[in-house]
């Protein structure tokens, strides 16, 4: 453009996008760290998380539930195998659809990763007046279930 400018619309000082990437960078930072304390990263939850909700999903549902590759969830899996936190069930061979379970320790580990969470939730909403943290959670509701690749639904 002539005088400069990139074109682009500029960002408001108080975009709702941009806070909310900024908060989620430190949330998200912040249960890292604690869960690094356990071993885990928030692959690793989410990949006990599906597994507590559903015991016996195989590598490929997990991936898929996950939203990552087949061999990225392998590589996950086999990490929290080694843990201790998750077993298979069905004899291993090439083709074998895996059977995959929570152990004591993956509950264990599971509810650590819980706990970190909520952590996180009473970190984030510790400075808000009592009455708007109801709100906050309704509105981020709100925008979780309506905004998305395929626009407002």
């Amino acid at each position: 453009m002539a005088d400069g400018s990139s074109g682009g619309a500029e960002v408001p000082a108080l975009s709702p996008a941009f806070l909310i990437m900024a908060t989620g960078r430190r949330v998200r930072s912040e249960i890292e760290q604690d869960l690094a304390a356990h071993g885990l990263t928030l692959r690793h939850l989410s990949a006990l998380g599906h597994l507590g909700r559903e015991p016996g999903l195989s590598y490929s549902e997990l991936a898929r539930r996950a939203g990552v590759t087949a061999q990225s969830m392998q590589a996950t899996l086999r990490q929290l195998e080694a843990l201790g936190a998750v077993e298979r069930r069905t004899p291993a061979g090439r083709g074998r659809t895996a059977e995959l379970h929570l152990t004591a320790t993956g509950l264990r580990l599971r509810a650590a990763g819980q706990d970190a969470i909520a952590a996180a939730d009473r970190r984030l909403i510790a400075t808000l007046p009592e009455q708007d943290a109801p709100a906050l959670g309704r509105l981020l509701l709100h925008l979780a279930h309506t905004s998305g690749p395929d626009g407002d639904r």
